[in-house]
């Protein structure tokens, strides 16, 4: 069915279970889930999204801006207009981006964040003062995580999503995924291992959440 939210019209989805609670999830694709008993009729479930209708319209009006955002070209917290001239050699930073193509601005991205990402977790591992391994880096994309300690193989991945934001949120990441090789949990001492060498990460973890 369809249900409409401000200017949305969004299609919702009717996944009926052997539950007895009722779930609501916003999904990418600008459609919303709802997982029920095989009980539930079609008029609770259009009550039960009235009564969260504010915040599904602001779900729905943050996942836009994400996608928005996605589209938008930052480099480490700054956005960038990307001008494409062809006779250049080579991708300059200045006001803006110029590249001579997309695909070479591309290359020039992977070999900056190789870089950037390599020296500061080497940075961060010469500072922690205790008996860790020194890890293989890693990067990839990942939709739902910054980083990735493994401790069987000595190896953590970050996100490289981490190159459109600012460099403190690269620091923070690496700093926690270091220190999942002191406390691999998040419990009190874990926090206090990464309030030891960045002591901002509340605020540089909510701002990585919006």
């Amino acid at each position: 069915m369809t249900y409409k939210i401000e200017d949305y019209e969004i299609l919702v989805n009717i996944e009926k279970k052997k539950i007895k609670n009722t779930y609501i999830r916003v999904k990418e694709n600008n459609t919303i889930l709802v997982t029920t008993s095989y009980l539930t009729s079609k008029r609770q479930i259009i009550n039960l999204l009235e009564k969260n209708k504010d915040y599904l319209g602001k779900c729905l009006k943050q996942l836009e801006e994400k996608k928005q955002k996605d589209q938008e070209f930052y480099l480490w917290g700054k956005k960038y207009d990307v001008v494409v001239i062809p006779t250049e050699s080579d991708v300059i930073i200045e006001d803006e981006v110029i590249t001579p193509s997309l695909p070479t601005l591309d290359k020039w991205l992977k070999k900056e964040m190789k870089k950037e990402f390599s020296m500061q977790l080497d940075n961060w591992y010469q500072k922690f003062e205790e008996n860790i391994p020194y890890p293989k880096l890693r990067i990839r994309k990942m939709k739902t995580r910054w980083g990735v300690c493994n401790r069987k193989n000595n190896t953590v991945t970050l996100n490289s999503d981490l190159i459109r934001y600012p460099k403190s949120c690269l620091d923070y990441v690496i700093v926690h995924e270091l220190s999942h090789f002191v406390h691999f949990d998040h419990s009190k001492q874990f926090w206090n291992q990464v309030g030891k060498y960045y002591p901002q990460y509340k605020e540089t973890r909510k701002y990585l959440k919006n």
